[in-house]
């Protein structure tokens, strides 16, 4: 499905509570703010109620974004910092056994 980019452009002061609840859906809470959305039938009702406080547009497709490099700083402590060498692993007991030793004891 295509994106949209739906902008408000006027003022929702003297709109209804129903059009302000349709903003408030879109995730639109400000003059002059942006949200893009798929062009879905629900999102196109939507803005059917409220096209005459906003502005609809085609989204272009973004290249989606890449992770940040980790800070230099965090690299520095990270280096700076000694490993920790891994504690010997307990060798498991075997309770079992040792209740029925016990029992056989008696």
């Amino acid at each position: 499905m295509a994106k949209i980019k739906i902008t408000q452009v006027i003022s929702r002061i003297g709109s209804t509570q129903r059009q302000k609840r349709n903003l408030d859906a879109l995730g639109i809470k400000k003059m002059g703010r942006t949200v893009v959305h798929e062009d879905s039938p629900i999102i196109l009702g939507m803005v059917e109620k409220v096209k005459h406080l906003v502005k609809v547009e085609a989204a272009e497709e973004a290249p989606k974004a890449k992770k940040a490099a980790p800070k230099k700083a965090a690299a520095k402590k990270a280096e700076a910092a000694p490993k920790a060498e891994a504690a010997p692993k307990a060798e498991p007991v075997e309770i079992a056994a040792e209740v029925e030793t016990e029992r056989s004891a008696e």
